[in-house]
């Protein structure tokens, strides 16, 4: 593996991902199109003395990886559409009791078991808000098969740093295509660790945070006395029903990612200077924006890129910055509009928006893109 480039799909990057990133227990209930990456943890974990197990449903899968995190290990579980769904009320209990752990949703069509094989990025804002409570997220997109790879690294990483539940956000087309990946230099990106607490057990307080607003909580089972809940708690971990306490920890939630500065995730072409239209899109959907913005600027018009990596946080300045140099900006997203809100949020009414999206299972090809951007750029030389 160390001096491989490989022919590799995007759900077999993500299990090559985290187990370079030191994952050492799945579980999960395959469902496609992310069914690949619970077979392939099934083969190779056991090869890194790591553990998986096929769990009744997505709610035990989520449980199971939360509790394997307590224990120590670099967890993570994968599904798609409705399994996402019912991985909420557990995810949102990871945020709450900081149990860091890698969340892997390969979107496909929905609502409900929709079109099971084929291509969304419907999942946009339930990544955000899907569980209930203010707490923030962490959600990476990649867009081809060796960033899904570095995302997955990333993903596990920053995991361990905030002490958060990450979402690593794919879609079926991303998961499913096959890209040449330079194993090597893959396998150079650095590994984050769980910190741990360097004092006498009976000093511990496994809620009691540094100056990063992030507590070490050590593996269950090594003499560490505490209590974990998904209940608001103090730095014993037992739970209090102090509203000052509550206030308190939830803004601690909060600003512990506001101190992150790698957190906000982007990628800009072209826009160094002015432009007529910046086309702004993440994941599969960059692939198709890509190549019809190189079109538009070979017959010389002035468009750039924008290509957003971490969904959540937003990069909101960079995306502010960058909207003030265009005219015009266009979001493109394979749904009927979730991330436009975001952008028509940061950007507010200083830049005109518009928006190019299909819900129904295709991906939006870069034709599609390149009439929407004559469309756009013939609509202000008319005004």
């Amino acid at each position: 593996m160390e001096t491989e480039t490989k022919l590799m799909q995007g759900n077999e990057a993500c299990v090559a991902g985290a187990l370079h990133a030191g994952m050492r227990f799945f579980a999960g209930y395959p469902i496609t199109p992310s069914t690949e990456i619970a077979e392939l943890s099934a083969l190779h974990l056991p090869k890194f003395g790591g553990k998986f197990i096929q769990m009744e449903d997505e709610l035990a899968s989520m449980a199971a990886a939360i509790g394997a995190s307590i224990a120590g290990e670099k967890t993570m579980t994968a599904t798609s559409g409705p399994g996402f769904s019912l991985k909420q009320e557990n995810l949102g209990y990871a945020a709450m009791a900081e149990i860091p752990c890698v969340i892997v949703n390969v979107q496909r069509c929905g609502p409900s078991t929709g079109l099971p094989t084929s291509p969304a990025q419907g999942d946009v804002m339930q990544a955000r808000w899907g569980t209930h409570g203010d707490h923030p997220m962490i959600v990476l997109t990649p867009s081809s098969v060796s960033e899904t790879f570095s995302l997955t690294v990333q993903a596990f990483n920053l995991a361990e740093q905030y002490m958060t539940p990450v979402i690593l956000l794919m879609d079926e087309v991303v998961g499913h295509m096959r890209e040449k990946v330079n194993i090597k230099e893959l396998s150079q990106l650095p590994q984050i660790n769980r910190r741990r607490f360097e004092g006498q057990a009976d000093d511990y307080y496994a809620y009691r945070p540094d100056q990063s607003l992030t507590p070490a909580l050590m593996p269950f089972g090594e003499g560490y006395r505490y209590h974990i809940t998904g209940l608001y708690h103090d730095e014993t971990g037992f739970p209090t029903n102090s509203t000052d306490n509550a206030r308190a920890q939830l803004k601690r939630l909060h600003q512990k990612l506001e101190l992150g500065d790698n957190l906000a995730m982007y990628e800009e072409v072209e826009m160094e200077k002015e432009v007529d239209l910046m086309i702004l899109s993440y994941g599969s959907t960059y692939r198709s924006a890509r190549k019809a913005a190189r079109k538009a600027r070979k017959e010389g018009k002035s468009v750039g890129e924008f290509r957003v990596i971490s969904l959540w946080p937003s990069p909101e300045l960079a995306i502010r910055e960058a909207a003030k140099k265009a005219k015009a900006v266009l979001v493109v997203e394979m749904n009927e509009g979730q991330y436009v809100q975001e952008v028509e949020r940061i950007v507010k009414s200083k830049s005109e928006i518009h928006f190019l999206g299909n819900g129904a299972g295709e991906l939006i090809n870069p034709e599609e893109v390149y009439e929407k951007i004559l469309e756009v750029l013939t609509c202000q030389a008319n005004s």
